[in-house]
């Protein structure tokens, strides 16, 4: 078997990479450089916390994954499971959160409840108007700048080709498989992998499975570097846009949320909207009041692609056999990276998957 993964973002790199670790031959092919599109943007967020729960299967199977992460792909790409602490803010996300860690307790999940008094005592600093908390002791982040570049190498030790800056691809399915033109050469397969993104929706447009996806742009800042005192991923529980934020072992915080994020021209081009800053810094040093007079060095967003139900596509194609989609993760992707590697990798080695995918085939949208 031969496979194309398109796509050489955290997606597609873990993709290859895992496929390539099953004795498959296969090409990665991003259209420009590996790593540098909506995984770069990304929080670097491994959080299981307030998931679907339809993902968390695979949102374990990822952070078993996670912890395995330097040893997988010899380099440290600085995951730390240093723990996803959501503070609660009003009674109603009280609820939500309550709801939730009852409905994710049988999914293998179990959140540590925290009341005002115990915050104060393991997070002196965090939320100190918060009348609650959940704590996820496994969760944690790594760094995005350097995960998709690591699984491309990865997958390229152990076999893989990558082809990068091979501009936007022309699909042909043949009598064997199919043929992928690019601006590095033609390449035939016997399996697609669509691991494209935002772009995504495109490809399966192409082989008739048309899906409701719009790209948005999320909305992410950093801070000077300060004295490292934010151990655990701070979020919030929130019924709108909850803000969240982490601080690097190099003193940097970085933060996001509090804000809609903004829609992405037809360029694919992400634009930062500083007409929202002063709304999300409010919501920031709720969380931690210190960062009130700190200084923001940079702001950046990137492309995302989300769904209308907000669960990504993942699994075989509805219409044409040989092709595999695992795209549109509506900014929710990260965690779930490694996790989604393997899975398609297994998924196509097998024709089956030991992790339920079921709620995310694009078959659903098929009427």
């Amino acid at each position: 078997m031969q496979a194309i993964v398109l796509g050489g973002g955290l997606m597609g790199s873990a993709t290859a990479f895992f496929l390539a670790r099953r004795g498959i031959r296969v090409r990665l092919i991003e259209r420009g450089h590996v790593g540098a599109g909506a995984t770069v943007a990304s929080f670097g967020n491994i959080r299981r916390t307030g998931r679907a729960l339809e993902q968390l299967p695979l949102a374990k199977r990822a952070l078993d994954l996670w912890s395995r992460a330097e040893d997988l792909l010899d380099r440290d790409v600085e995951f730390r499971a240093t723990g996803h602490l959501r503070l609660i803010f009003d009674e109603a996300s009280r609820a939500d959160m309550q709801r939730f860690a009852e409905a994710a307790r049988p999914w293998g999940l179990a959140l540590d409840q925290l009341e005002p008094a115990v915050i104060r005592r393991r997070f002196p600093g965090l939320g100190p108007s918060a009348i609650g908390a959940s704590f996820s002791p496994r969760d944690g982040s790594a760094n995005p700048r350097l995960v998709a570049p690591a699984f491309a190498d990865a997958a390229a030790r152990a076999g893989a080709q990558i082809i990068a800056h091979a501009g936007v691809p022309r699909i042909e399915k043949t009598e064997a498989g199919f043929e992928v033109g690019t601006a590095q050469g033609t390449f035939g397969a016997d399996v697609l992998v669509n691991c494209a993104g935002a772009w995504g929706a495109e490809i399966a447009r192409q082989f008739g499975e048309p899906v409701p996806l719009s790209a948005h742009g999320p909305q992410m800042a950093v801070t000077e570097p300060l004295p490292h005192r934010i151990l655990p991923v701070v979020g919030m529980w929130s019924q709108d846009s909850g803000a969240y934020l982490r601080q690097v072992e190099r003193g940097n915080v970085v933060f996001g949320g509090g804000v809609p994020r903004v829609p992405v021209a037809e360029t694919g081009f992400a634009h930062y909207d500083p007409a929202g800053l002063a709304v999300q810094l409010a919501k920031v040093v709720q969380l931690c009041p210190a960062l009130a007079d700190v200084a923001i060095i940079r702001q950046w967003s990137g492309c995302e692609g989300y769904l209308s139900d907000m669960l990504p596509v993942m699994g075989a194609s509805g219409t044409t056999p040989g092709l595999f989609h695992a795209f549109g993760f509506c900014g929710h992707g990260f965690q779930l990276g490694p996790g989604v590697g393997d899975t398609m990798a297994e998924l196509i080695a097998t024709g089956t998957s030991t992790t339920p995918i079921a709620a995310m085939s694009i078959e659903r949208f098929a009427a």
